[in-house]
This record gives C-alpha cells, sequence and structure tokens, in this order.
C-alpha cells in the first residue's frame, strides 16, 4: 500500500493554515468544502482545482501575489498579473491617485507600495524630510527606513516609541499574508532602530504624528487607504498615506 505525498500546494496550504491557527474543520467551513476533502488536499491525495486553491487562499487572508504562487504550485498558471506602476494598463488608475496626491495639497501625502518603497508623493511631503540624510532620499524611498534610521527622521519625532509601535505592527500584519523576503529583511533592520520598551499610550483620541520642525512642533493625524478589488498585484499593494493637521498651529504652519 502506497502512502500519498503531500503535493507542493497541499504543504504550502496546510502551512498556511498552520501560521493562521485553524483548524481544518474551520477552513473547510469557511471555504465551502468538506473537512475530508481539505484533508486529501494538504496530504497529496487529491490534486485541487484552480477555484478551490483560490478560495482557499482568499479564506486564509493570502496577499495575490501569494496566491499566484499557490497555483504555480498546484501546477496551473498565476492569475493576476503583476504590470509595472508606468503600465500603460494602470495609467488611468496611477493618474488618479496622482490627482488625489496634488489635491492634498498643502497637507503632506505619500503613495507607496508593500515595501513601504515611495512610488510618488505631493510637494508638501518635503516639510517632512527637512533634516534627513540625502543617502536616505535617493530613489527608492522606502519610508521605514526613512522613519526610523538615525540620520532620517527619528531624531525629529517626538512620540517615536508610539509612532513605531504602530508602523511595526502594520508590517507584521503585512508579514502575516505574505512570504516575501525583502519584507521580513525590512522587519529585523527597522526592529533594530527602535528603541526598546512598552510605548505609553496616546495622550488624545487618536495616535498623531509629533515632530519638531525647527522651533515648532507638527502634529499630524495620518489616514490611510488602499485600492478596492484589485485584481493586478501591483494596484493590490499600493496604499495612499495622507496627513491632516491636529491642531491650528500645524494648519497654519502648513498652509504658510
Amino acid at each position: 500500500m502506497s502512502i500519498a505525498t503531500p503535493s507542493p500546494v497541499g504543504r504550502e496550504l496546510r502551512q498556511w493554515r498552520l501560521r493562521r491557527r485553524l483548524t481544518q474543520l474551520a477552513l473547510s467551513e469557511q471555504a465551502g468544502i468538506s473537512t475530508r476533502h481539505l484533508s486529501f488536499i494538504e496530504t497529496g491525495r487529491t490534486r485541487p482545482s484552480p477555484d478551490v486553491i483560490v478560495k482557499l487562499a482568499e479564506q486564509l487572508e493570502v496577499s495575490l501575489d501569494e496566491q499566484n504562487n499557490l497555483l504555480l504550485a498546484g501546477g496551473y498558471a498565476p492569475r493576476h498579473p503583476r504590470r509595472a506602476p508606468d503600465d500603460r494598463d494602470l495609467a488611468p488608475v496611477m493618474d488618479g491617485l496622482r490627482t488625489l496626491l496634488d489635491a492634498h495639497e498643502p497637507f503632506p501625502a505619500l503613495l507607496m507600495d508593500d515595501h513601504w518603497d515611495v512610488i510618488d508623493a505631493n510637494s508638501a511631503t518635503d516639510v517632512l524630510l527637512h533634516g534627513c540624510a540625502p543617502a536616505l532620499l535617493e530613489p527608492p524611498v522606502n519610508v521605514l527606513r526613512l522613519t526610523f534610521h538615525p540620520a532620517g527622521l527619528a531624531p525629529r519625532i517626538i512620540n517615536l516609541d508610539q509612532w513605531a509601535a504602530r508602523l511595526i505592527h502594520q508590517l507584521a500584519q503585512r508579514l502575516r499574508s505574505s512570504t516575501d523576503p525583502r519584507l521580513a529583511e525590512l522587519f529585523d533592520e527597522i526592529t533594530d532602530y527602535v528603541p526598546a520598551g512598552t510605548p505609553a499610550p496616546a495622550d488624545g483620541p487618536v495616535l498623531t504624528l509629533n515632530m519638531r520642525h525647527g522651533d515648532s512642533v507638527l502634529r499630524l493625524v495620518s489616514v490611510a487607504a488602499r485600492i478596492e478589488n484589485a485584481q493586478d498585484i501591483t494596484l493590490d499593494a499600493l496604499h495612499l498615506e495622507t496627513f491632516l493637521p491636529a491642531d491650528a498651529a500645524t494648519r497654519a504652519l502648513l498652509t504658510r
């Protein structure tokens, strides 16, 4: 009697299920397939269809890029294209995003990819970059590195421990849906910069970014947005981060 060897896709799906701390019963109920079918997939006794792979991946909150990897492991063609940001097919969406950046002035706004590399930014962002080392501003500018590096924004951020905890949490969440080694390397890098200890609670209804700017203090509220229902990997990875003044003094300084 031969014992089935788990297929690559079966092993990968099982690893994602364990990372999500789901039982086979819980995942099968969420995906609308039988526990027996899921068990056979994970052990290699059944080859799942591409639709089943995508359905399981969606329930496991796997990124589009990782869904492609699962499809390849199952012997199928990837479903989600990855185009360059300047690809002609993406031009209408990218133009719309750049319009949002410009419309947000005189307040800072940035468009970033899934590695926190800056794709574009409005001119108001320059006020945040004052005093940063030129090497950190060479493209591609990485916002996480720029924020935490001793030659970047870190010396000017008054509530660095609180802001660091927020960004590290976001990066950890991103790592939950990706096995991208660049994200893991970035996590290791920025956690080396961050001071140890538990951050103090925010002193207001929302966590603000408090930065020194000359003799003044900028207090900014961050608002992040993503594209809904993106089917292209590049668009799915983009996020728009805008900053709003949290007090009258910051509004006056940025407007001026």
